[in-house]
């Protein structure tokens, strides 16, 4: 029978759920069990989709085309689980198919109620994923107290009544903070929020402590006492410079070993000698690189939680610490590139929608291509580079998408349904996984090793297939396909030192011991362009 662990956290949010939930996942795989993990959202929203990268962060996309929650890219970082839309759940999707289904008359005739319609259809969707696998872990967003979660919460409880002690673990993170002025730890935090949780009839199993320092155990004594947590079951989630460094720390504190024994489960040896070894890479690197990364959304970092992270991965690859300069697009359109960018090594313009800061995007990709610096586009990012390409090179003045110019006179970029009649925004995005095909001797093909790979989508433009011979004449290289449609995935300037711009999303699919192909090419590119540039300025 497979197993399941609810993971809910308390007090404040944004205490790392997600990274714990994953964190667990790795410890549990090191062991041989296969596991996954899903997430349940209490917001009406039926996905994160429409949703602003200020509100939400992120929004992760899956090979089946789903658009998910940022912490579903931390689940398949962490571990080899392959996330779908069955592992995301809101409460607004739980309420669009109960919805639909009393439409159709399901319920025949019944008064359709939080308990027990709500509650089945959350119990359900936990079903959905457990198939296959030994242990589903499950992580409640929100904060326990908040009446938008208090479904999924119930809906738990009712999983340990009809699945029994030994096939369900609760698991609640929570807060101990550290107060200066007295010079304690305090308990009362993480007490009071295990009260609420008692008081919706769940009695955690272990609670993870969020702290800065580790805790004495008198203090895990204390919490054990208040709460009715066994000592053992307290465990100190510590304050890390590296997430990495999470699923090593819980080791120390025995917390895979403690789930096990709960979940009536032999623990195995531990397999983790190449995730420390990873994670050592890290923490001494050899060197440095500093990546210009051009947003719109740079204020707000959790928008680009993939990409940061793909970097790191790619840094780890050539043990460099790859520092990130977060500049707003907007800014390159009042200042002059040269000023801004001057101490980049690479430079990176990522995805986005919108024509805010496209103007000093575009900028960014002009000043890479004029001064040969390392220079990788991504979607919106690669579709800037062909604009700025049309414009400056191929000499056609007012290119642009018809996202940003209906009335340009060279439509550059397109939305691809337009062909189909489709006008809507709706229902037109390319979400998920594609086939591209490379062009040999191409900086894709060298980086991949293979002509044929998959990548994921999220973009509703693709490029216009009447400029395709205009361009490559002067000298843009389409290195990459999608065979099925004839799209272009990716183009490059092959008289650079590295220039690329790829229409799908690379970063959903590095991992921290598998790193990407391109971003591992971009940083050795940067890294290449830096050394020399440092030798130059030594020789002047």
């Amino acid at each position: 029978m497979t197993k399941f662990i609810f993971v809910t956290g308390g007090v404040i949010s944004a205490l790392g759920k997600g990274i714990a939930a994953a964190s667990m996942g790795m410890l549990l795989e090191s062991h041989g069990y296969k596991i996954t993990l899903q997430k349940l959202d209490p917001y009406l929203n039926v996905d994160p989709g429409t949703m602003s990268p200020f509100q939400h962060g992120e929004v992760y996309v899956t090979d089946d085309g789903s658009e998910t929650d940022l912490d579903l890219g931390h689940y398949e970082r962490f571990t080899s689980t392959k996330t779908t839309q069955a592992h995301n759940w809101t409460t607004g999707k739980i309420y669009d198919s109960i919805l639909r289904k009393e439409r159709r008359g399901k319920y025949l005739g019944k008064t359709v109620q939080v308990i027990p319609h709500v509650t089945d259809e959350i119990k359900r969707a936990f079903y959905a994923v457990a198939e296959g696998n030994d242990i589903v872990i499950v992580e409640i967003g929100g904060t326990v107290g908040d009446i938008e979660s208090l479904p999924f919460l119930e809906a738990t409880r009712q999983m340990r009544l009809s699945l029994g002690k030994e096939n369900t673990l609760f698991i609640h993170l929570t807060l101990v903070p550290y107060v200066k002025t007295s010079g304690e730890l305090k308990t009362k935090p993480t007490q009071h929020s295990v009260k609420e949780l008692r008081a919706i009839g769940i009695q955690p199993d272990i609670i993870l402590c969020r702290t800065d320092r580790f805790l004495s155990k008198d203090i895990k004594a204390k919490i054990s006492l208040f709460t009715n947590v066994p000592l053992e079951a307290v465990i100190t989630a510590k304050d890390v410079d590296n997430i990495y460094e999470i699923p090593l720390g819980f080791a120390k504190e025995g917390l895979d070993l403690i789930i096990l024994k709960e979940l009536k489960l032999p623990p195995k040896k531990r397999r983790l000698t190449q995730w420390k070894k990873m994670v050592n890479r890290m923490k001494t690197p050899r060197d440095e690189v500093r990546i210009a990364l051009i947003g719109k959304y740079a204020g707000l970092q959790d928008s680009y939680m993939s990409l940061k992270q793909a970097l790191d991965h790619a840094g780890t690859a050539h043990q460099l610490k790859v520092n990130i300069s977060w500049i707003e697009a907007e800014e390159l359109e009042t200042r002059k590139a040269e000023k801004v960018l001057k101490d980049a090594d690479g430079i990176l313009v990522p995805g986005g929608f919108g024509i805010r800061g496209i103007e000093g995007k575009i900028n960014a990709v002009s000043f890479a291509r004029k001064n040969k610096i390392p220079f990788f586009g991504i979607c919106l990012g690669m579709q800037c580079a062909t604009i700025e390409f049309a414009r400056n090179v191929a000499s056609l003045p007012g290119a642009n998408s018809s996202e940003f110019n209906p009335k340009t006179p060279h439509k550059i970029f397109f939305k691809w349904r337009e062909l189909k009649g489709v006008q809507d925004l709706g229902g037109t995005m390319r979400l998920g996984q594609f086939l591209c095909r490379l062009e040999k001797g191409s900086f894709a093909e060298k980086a991949y090793g293979r002509l044929n790979v998959y990548e994921r989508h999220r973009h509703r433009y693709e490029f216009n297939p009447q400029y395709e011979e205009t361009l490559s004449k002067a000298g843009l290289f389409i290195s990459g396909k999608n065979p099925d449609y004839n799209l272009v995935e990716i183009v490059e300037i092959r008289n650079h030192p590295w220039f690329l711009g790829c229409q799908f999303h690379p970063e959903f699919k590095s991992k921290p011991v598998k790193f990407h192909p391109l971003f591992k090419a971009f940083i050795g590119a940067s890294y290449v362009y830096r050394s020399k540039r440092n030798k130059n300025q030594q020789q002047v």
